[in-house]
């Protein structure tokens, strides 16, 4: 009884602090949603955009302000994707570990090979990123990477935890490789479907799966579609067995639908990221469902 009394005694004067976890800002739904799988119970996960927005174009409003104050890691794509708004973030509200060259920034296009690296820019090219094409994620062997890529920075930022991060990474990684290679059976079978894009972020997807794009809806990256240049793809693309038109949640289907109603092509809303459908509410399912709406669009 003595021993239960100062057991109690010793619980109210010095509390067990529980551990906190690490606050993870992930600009884009796909690293969200790994940062989740590789952290699990151990990190809390504020992504700053939905499947919905145009990431190029967001903005540093008080939401993402408050967020980014929390922050331990700051989980982002990087290739200049979010450079109209995650350097105003880190300036205003960022803490000295997250900043860029700190542990607690990781961009996941450090860690692949990037396609569509300029050996030039210029303004005439529209909106070309000098690092090469950002949109990384639509191919499921860089998630790998990242993965394992992730993995190691929050081991370096929560060493506490180092063991929860290496047995969930290798979970993911155990179950990742045969989704992977069941994937690319499924999708040996679209190889050289000819597609029409509105802007260049499925390029990683067409690399993959070895699809071909045959015109892009674009004139050129950024730069809204015109009736002139529709008219341009509607002649380049007749006789050519095209197969689909691919449109982003994020993208203005109206240049898509136009080219549908001339061509007869049809029209693909694919989700492109986490979110981006019912069926895409995780990594998972991205990928799944999207090598089905392909599957189902070249029979």
């Amino acid at each position: 009884m003595r021993y239960s009394i100062l057991a109690f005694f010793f619980l109210v004067a010095f509390p067990v602090q529980a551990q906190a976890k690490v606050n993870i800002f992930a600009c884009e739904p796909e690293w969200g949603a790994l940062a989740q799988e590789i952290g699990g119970e151990a990190v809390d996960v504020y992504t700053a955009s939905t499947a919905a927005q145009n990431v190029h174009f967001l903005r540093a409003k008080p939401g993402l302000l408050s967020a980014m104050r929390q922050a331990d890691l700051v989980f982002c794509n990087g290739a200049a994707l979010e450079a109209g708004w995650l350097p105003v973030l880190l300036q205003k509200a960022g803490g000295p570990d997250v900043q860029p060259g700190k542990p607690g920034h990781l961009l996941a296009a450090d860690h692949v090979k990037k396609l569509d690296v300029p050996a030039r820019i210029d303004r005439s090219m529209g909106d070309v990123h000098p690092d090469g094409n950002p949109h990384i994620l639509l191919n499921p062997r860089n998630i790998g990477i990242i993965a394992e890529a992730l993995a190691d920075r929050l081991k370096t930022i929560d060493a506490a935890n180092r063991q929860n991060y290496d047995n969930r990474l290798n979970s993911f990684l155990r179950r990742w490789k045969p989704l992977t290679d069941e994937w690319e059976r499924l999708g040996a079978s679209l190889r050289g479907m000819k597609v029409v894009v509105y802007h260049t972020n499925w390029a990683y997807l067409i690399n993959w799966l070895a699809l071909e794009s045959t015109a892009t809806l674009e004139p050129k990256p950024g730069i809204p579609p015109t009736a002139s240049h529709l008219k341009a793809v509607l002649t380049a693309v007749e006789g050519h067995d095209v197969k689909a038109i691919l449109v982003a949640p994020f993208e203005n289907p109206e240049a898509a639908e136009w080219l549908a109603g001339k061509s007869g092509i049809p029209v693909i809303r694919l989700p492109y990221t986490v979110g981006g459908s019912d069926k895409a509410g995780d990594l998972e399912g991205l990928f799944s469902e999207t090598i089905r709406l392909l599957r189902e669009a070249s029979p």
